[in-house]
């Protein structure tokens, strides 16, 4: 089994937390070039294509003009990212193992880096799937990344069971072929939903707690067949089995 994570926006400079391991991310080469790319653009432009407040632009343009300094440090992926759903997977109290077999069973996406393991060493950065870059043309970074994603995903995770659970966003599957990576491989992608007056509603934050629980769920049991995934409940959501199909789990909650 594989899970697949997307990467959050916001991001730590530093963690307490010790790792057993650190390793290079495999596209590390491809990240280095796209973080130059972007250390070019002034603050109003990155404000623009991030979409961000300038606070958060001058930010992120500092960050850039440091990507490449060694006294920037990087930290492991799975410390690294700092969103509600790496909260709710609390990496503080993964054991050595934990942290070695996620290493193995969880991907997270990322524009900058491509596709991560948790414990490869990244730095701090925010870019959004479809910028443009100047040396890539008319590309958009999804794709850009597609044609280098796509057969290294869906190998990962034939050698993992040829079974991925699908935690990601839903934009994420524009780094990849997905249709070609549904053709290869069994994608079990579960659902959030609050029931709301007989009707089933998507909550972004509910959606977020959920995921990285669900994950903290499957790391730390080892399990290794999606049947697993229907005992899972947090604060009241739970499986329905007459909602669900074979690869799409619905947990709902009723307000």
């Amino acid at each position: 089994m594989l899970i697949l994570l997307s990467c959050a926006k916001t991001m730590a400079q530093a963690s307490p937390i010790n790792v057993p391991a650190a390793t290079v991310p495999q596209f590390a080469g491809k990240s280095a070039e796209i973080a130059l790319q972007m250390s070019q653009f002034p603050v109003e432009d990155l404000k623009r294509l991030l979409n961000v407040n300038l606070k958060i632009a001058r930010q992120n343009y500092q960050r850039f003009q440091d990507f490449h300094s060694e006294d920037n440090l990087p930290l492991p992926a799975i410390l690294a990212y700092t969103g509600i759903v790496f909260k709710r997977l609390k990496p503080k109290d993964f054991t050595e193992e934990d942290f070695l077999y996620a290493q193995d069973h969880l991907r997270l996406t990322s524009f900058c880096y491509g596709l991560l393991r948790p414990l490869d060493l990244i730095k701090n950065y925010r870019i959004e799937g479809d910028i443009r870059l100047p040396e890539y043309g008319s590309m958009t970074l999804f794709d850009y990344w597609k044609p280098l994603l796509t057969d290294v995903f869906i190998s990962t995770i034939k050698a993992q069971g040829n079974l991925l659970i699908n935690l990601a966003s839903n934009e994420m599957k524009q780094l990849f072929d997905w249709k070609k990576v549904e053709r290869e491989v069994r994608i079990v992608t579960p659902e959030f939903q609050v029931e709301r007056n007989g009707k089933l509603t998507t909550i972004v934050i509910y959606t977020k707690m959920c995921r990285g629980e669900m994950t903290r769920y499957l790391l730390k049991n080892r399990f290794s067949t999606p049947e697993n995934l229907k005992n899972f409940t947090f604060e009241g959501f739970a499986f329905r089995p007459e909602l669900s199909d074979e690869n799409n789990y619905k947990f709902t909650i009723r307000e």
